[in-house]
Protein backbone atom coordinates (compact mmCIF):
# COMPACT_ATOMS: atom_id res chain seq x y z
CA UNK A 1 0.00 0.00 0.00
CA UNK A 2 2.84 2.41 0.84
CA UNK A 3 4.45 1.90 -2.57
CA UNK A 4 1.09 2.43 -4.25
CA UNK A 5 0.63 5.75 -2.41
CA UNK A 6 4.14 6.86 -3.38
CA UNK A 7 3.52 6.01 -7.03
CA UNK A 8 0.14 7.78 -6.95
CA UNK A 9 1.70 10.94 -5.51
CA UNK A 10 4.32 10.73 -8.26
CA UNK A 11 1.63 10.55 -10.93
CA UNK A 12 -0.34 13.47 -9.49
CA UNK A 13 2.79 15.62 -9.20
CA UNK A 14 3.83 14.68 -12.72
CA UNK A 15 0.41 15.68 -14.09
CA UNK A 16 0.56 19.15 -12.55
CA UNK A 17 4.14 19.67 -13.75
CA UNK A 18 2.88 19.51 -17.33
CA UNK A 19 1.70 22.74 -19.04
CA UNK A 20 -1.06 20.69 -20.69
CA UNK A 21 -2.75 20.22 -17.30
CA UNK A 22 -3.22 23.96 -16.83
CA UNK A 23 -4.32 24.46 -20.42
CA UNK A 24 -6.97 21.75 -19.95
CA UNK A 25 -8.05 23.29 -16.63
CA UNK A 26 -8.37 26.77 -18.15
CA UNK A 27 -10.40 25.78 -21.19
CA UNK A 28 -12.46 23.29 -19.17
CA UNK A 29 -13.50 26.01 -16.71
CA UNK A 30 -14.19 28.34 -19.63
CA UNK A 31 -16.52 25.88 -21.36
CA UNK A 32 -18.28 24.76 -18.17
CA UNK A 33 -18.77 28.41 -17.22
CA UNK A 34 -20.40 29.00 -20.59
CA UNK A 35 -22.51 25.88 -20.02
CA UNK A 36 -23.68 27.26 -16.69
CA UNK A 37 -24.59 30.57 -18.33
CA UNK A 38 -26.53 28.69 -21.02
CA UNK A 39 -28.38 26.77 -18.29
CA UNK A 40 -29.37 30.00 -16.52
CA UNK A 41 -30.58 31.46 -19.83
CA UNK A 42 -32.62 28.30 -20.47
CA UNK A 43 -34.30 28.57 -17.06
CA UNK A 44 -35.11 32.23 -17.69
CA UNK A 45 -36.89 31.32 -20.94
CA UNK A 46 -38.56 28.18 -19.64
CA UNK A 47 -41.54 27.88 -17.33
CA UNK A 48 -41.13 24.14 -16.76
CA UNK A 49 -39.91 22.22 -13.73
CA UNK A 50 -36.31 21.80 -14.93
CA UNK A 51 -33.78 22.51 -12.18
CA UNK A 52 -30.40 24.19 -12.58
CA UNK A 53 -28.61 20.89 -11.95
CA UNK A 54 -30.58 19.18 -14.73
CA UNK A 55 -29.97 22.09 -17.11
CA UNK A 56 -26.23 22.04 -16.38
CA UNK A 57 -25.60 18.31 -16.80
CA UNK A 58 -27.79 17.60 -19.83
CA UNK A 59 -26.59 19.88 -22.61
CA UNK A 60 -24.12 19.52 -25.46
CA UNK A 61 -21.94 22.12 -23.70
CA UNK A 62 -21.57 19.66 -20.84
CA UNK A 63 -20.90 16.56 -22.92
CA UNK A 64 -18.34 18.16 -25.23
CA UNK A 65 -15.71 19.03 -22.57
CA UNK A 66 -16.60 15.93 -20.57
CA UNK A 67 -15.84 13.50 -23.40
CA UNK A 68 -12.82 15.46 -24.66
CA UNK A 69 -11.12 15.72 -21.26
CA UNK A 70 -10.38 12.00 -20.89
CA UNK A 71 -8.15 11.54 -23.96
CA UNK A 72 -6.24 14.71 -23.08
CA UNK A 73 -5.63 13.65 -19.48
CA UNK A 74 -4.80 9.98 -20.09
CA UNK A 75 -2.92 10.02 -23.41
CA UNK A 76 0.46 10.57 -21.74
CA UNK A 77 0.32 8.20 -18.75
CA UNK A 78 1.99 5.22 -20.46
CA UNK A 79 2.87 6.41 -23.96
CA UNK A 80 4.96 9.40 -22.88
CA UNK A 81 7.01 7.37 -20.41
CA UNK A 82 7.56 4.67 -23.01
CA UNK A 83 8.68 7.28 -25.56
CA UNK A 84 11.04 8.99 -23.11
CA UNK A 85 12.44 5.69 -21.84
CA UNK A 86 11.40 6.28 -18.22
CA UNK A 87 8.91 3.43 -18.36
CA UNK A 88 11.76 0.91 -18.56
CA UNK A 89 13.29 2.47 -15.44
CA UNK A 90 9.96 2.19 -13.65
CA UNK A 91 9.65 -1.45 -14.71
CA UNK A 92 12.96 -2.28 -13.03
CA UNK A 93 11.93 -0.64 -9.74
CA UNK A 94 10.81 -2.90 -6.86
CA UNK A 95 7.11 -2.33 -7.54
CA UNK A 96 4.45 -4.63 -8.90
CA UNK A 97 2.86 -4.12 -12.29
CA UNK A 98 -0.59 -3.81 -10.76
CA UNK A 99 0.68 -1.02 -8.49
CA UNK A 100 1.99 0.93 -11.47
CA UNK A 101 -1.30 0.57 -13.37
CA UNK A 102 -3.43 1.48 -10.36
CA UNK A 103 -1.24 4.47 -9.51
CA UNK A 104 -1.49 5.91 -13.01
CA UNK A 105 -5.22 5.24 -13.11
CA UNK A 106 -5.81 6.80 -9.68
CA UNK A 107 -3.76 9.86 -10.63
CA UNK A 108 -5.93 10.43 -13.71
CA UNK A 109 -9.15 9.94 -11.72
CA UNK A 110 -7.91 12.47 -9.15
CA UNK A 111 -7.24 14.99 -11.92
CA UNK A 112 -10.77 14.49 -13.24
CA UNK A 113 -12.14 15.19 -9.75
CA UNK A 114 -10.09 18.41 -9.67
CA UNK A 115 -11.56 19.39 -13.03
CA UNK A 116 -15.17 19.10 -11.85
CA UNK A 117 -14.84 20.34 -8.26
CA UNK A 118 -15.13 24.07 -9.18
CA UNK A 119 -18.54 23.44 -10.75
CA UNK A 120 -19.98 23.11 -7.23
CA UNK A 121 -19.26 26.82 -6.81
CA UNK A 122 -21.58 27.59 -9.73
CA UNK A 123 -24.56 26.12 -7.88
CA UNK A 124 -23.55 27.82 -4.64
CA UNK A 125 -23.38 31.16 -6.45
CA UNK A 126 -26.72 30.48 -8.16
CA UNK A 127 -28.49 29.80 -4.85
CA UNK A 128 -26.82 32.75 -3.13
CA UNK A 129 -27.69 35.28 -5.83
CA UNK A 130 -31.17 34.09 -6.79
CA UNK A 131 -32.36 32.68 -3.49
CA UNK A 132 -33.68 29.67 -5.42
CA UNK A 133 -32.68 26.04 -5.06
CA UNK A 134 -30.42 24.75 -7.83
CA UNK A 135 -31.75 21.21 -7.31
CA UNK A 136 -35.06 19.78 -6.22
CA UNK A 137 -33.35 17.72 -3.51
CA UNK A 138 -29.91 16.76 -2.25
CA UNK A 139 -30.30 13.50 -4.19
CA UNK A 140 -29.91 15.42 -7.44
CA UNK A 141 -26.44 16.59 -6.42
CA UNK A 142 -25.47 13.13 -5.21
CA UNK A 143 -26.88 11.52 -8.34
CA UNK A 144 -25.28 13.93 -10.82
CA UNK A 145 -21.82 13.95 -9.24
CA UNK A 146 -22.02 10.25 -8.46
CA UNK A 147 -22.71 9.58 -12.14
CA UNK A 148 -19.84 11.89 -13.07
CA UNK A 149 -17.53 9.76 -10.95
CA UNK A 150 -18.86 6.46 -12.30
CA UNK A 151 -18.53 7.55 -15.94
CA UNK A 152 -15.13 9.00 -15.14
CA UNK A 153 -13.94 5.66 -13.77
CA UNK A 154 -14.81 3.87 -17.01
CA UNK A 155 -13.66 6.55 -19.44
CA UNK A 156 -10.38 7.01 -17.57
CA UNK A 157 -9.78 3.26 -17.71
CA UNK A 158 -10.39 3.35 -21.48
CA UNK A 159 -7.90 6.20 -21.83
CA UNK A 160 -5.27 4.35 -19.81
CA UNK A 161 -5.71 1.23 -21.94
CA UNK A 162 -5.31 3.29 -25.13
CA UNK A 163 -2.15 4.90 -23.74
CA UNK A 164 -0.73 1.49 -22.83
CA UNK A 165 -1.24 0.24 -26.40
CA UNK A 166 1.04 2.78 -28.13
CA UNK A 167 4.09 5.00 -27.65
CA UNK A 168 2.43 7.89 -29.50
CA UNK A 169 0.33 10.27 -27.40
CA UNK A 170 -1.72 11.49 -30.37
CA UNK A 171 -2.56 7.94 -31.40
CA UNK A 172 -3.51 7.14 -27.79
CA UNK A 173 -5.80 10.18 -27.66
CA UNK A 174 -7.47 9.22 -30.94
CA UNK A 175 -8.03 5.63 -29.80
CA UNK A 176 -9.54 6.62 -26.46
CA UNK A 177 -11.65 9.42 -27.98
CA UNK A 178 -13.00 7.05 -30.66
CA UNK A 179 -13.84 4.36 -28.09
CA UNK A 180 -15.59 6.80 -25.74
CA UNK A 181 -17.45 8.44 -28.64
CA UNK A 182 -18.55 5.01 -29.90
CA UNK A 183 -19.94 4.13 -26.47
CA UNK A 184 -21.63 7.52 -26.32
CA UNK A 185 -23.35 7.18 -29.70
CA UNK A 186 -24.38 3.57 -29.13
CA UNK A 187 -26.34 4.90 -26.18
CA UNK A 188 -28.14 7.36 -28.48
CA UNK A 189 -29.66 4.65 -30.69
CA UNK A 190 -32.95 4.80 -28.82
CA UNK A 191 -33.18 8.54 -29.61
CA UNK A 192 -32.12 8.11 -33.25
CA UNK A 193 -34.50 5.17 -33.75
CA UNK A 194 -37.56 6.11 -31.68
CA UNK A 195 -39.62 3.32 -33.21
CA UNK A 196 -37.16 0.63 -32.06
CA UNK A 197 -38.36 -2.29 -30.00
CA UNK A 198 -38.33 -2.63 -26.24
CA UNK A 199 -35.26 -4.88 -26.21
CA UNK A 200 -33.11 -2.32 -28.06
CA UNK A 201 -34.43 0.38 -25.76
CA UNK A 202 -33.40 -1.61 -22.68
CA UNK A 203 -29.95 -2.39 -24.09
CA UNK A 204 -29.23 1.20 -25.07
CA UNK A 205 -30.42 2.49 -21.71
CA UNK A 206 -28.06 0.09 -19.96
CA UNK A 207 -25.02 1.67 -21.66
CA UNK A 208 -26.30 5.19 -22.45
CA UNK A 209 -24.39 7.92 -20.57
CA UNK A 210 -26.96 10.51 -21.69
CA UNK A 211 -29.93 8.67 -20.20
CA UNK A 212 -28.00 7.78 -17.06
CA UNK A 213 -27.15 11.42 -16.42
CA UNK A 214 -30.71 12.53 -17.15
CA UNK A 215 -32.06 10.16 -14.50
CA UNK A 216 -29.35 10.62 -11.89
CA UNK A 217 -29.43 14.44 -12.13
CA UNK A 218 -33.11 14.21 -11.21
CA UNK A 219 -32.20 12.14 -8.17
CA UNK A 220 -33.45 8.88 -9.75
CA UNK A 221 -30.81 6.29 -8.86
CA UNK A 222 -30.81 2.97 -10.73
CA UNK A 223 -28.36 0.26 -9.66
CA UNK A 224 -27.95 -1.11 -13.20
CA UNK A 225 -25.75 1.76 -14.44
CA UNK A 226 -23.72 1.54 -11.22
CA UNK A 227 -23.01 -2.14 -11.86
CA UNK A 228 -22.27 -1.45 -15.53
CA UNK A 229 -19.69 1.28 -14.90
CA UNK A 230 -17.94 -0.46 -12.02
CA UNK A 231 -17.72 -3.86 -13.74
CA UNK A 232 -16.67 -2.31 -17.07
CA UNK A 233 -13.99 -0.23 -15.35
CA UNK A 234 -12.55 -3.32 -13.68
CA UNK A 235 -12.60 -5.22 -16.99
CA UNK A 236 -10.78 -2.45 -18.88
CA UNK A 237 -8.25 -2.06 -16.05
CA UNK A 238 -7.66 -5.81 -16.17
CA UNK A 239 -6.92 -5.50 -19.90
CA UNK A 240 -4.60 -2.54 -19.25
CA UNK A 241 -2.70 -4.56 -16.65
CA UNK A 242 -2.11 -7.40 -19.12
CA UNK A 243 -1.06 -5.01 -21.90
CA UNK A 244 1.40 -3.39 -19.52
CA UNK A 245 2.76 -6.81 -18.50
CA UNK A 246 3.13 -7.80 -22.15
CA UNK A 247 5.11 -4.63 -22.89
CA UNK A 248 7.27 -5.22 -19.83
CA UNK A 249 8.24 -8.77 -20.81
CA UNK A 250 8.63 -7.76 -24.46
CA UNK A 251 11.07 -5.03 -23.42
Amino acid sequence: MRRLLILTRREIASAFHQPLAYVVLFFFLLVTGFNFHAGVSLLNRSSGSTTMVEAFFNTVYFWFPFVLAFPLVTMRVFSEEAKLGTLETLMTAPVRDIQVVLAKYTGCVFFQIILWSPSLLYFFAFETITGEKAAGAAGSYLGAYGMLLLMGLLFTAIGCLASALTNNQIVAAIISFSAILFLFFIGLLAFILPSSGGLLRELTYYISPVEHMMDFSRGIVDTRPVVFYLSSSLLVLFATFHVFQYRRWKA
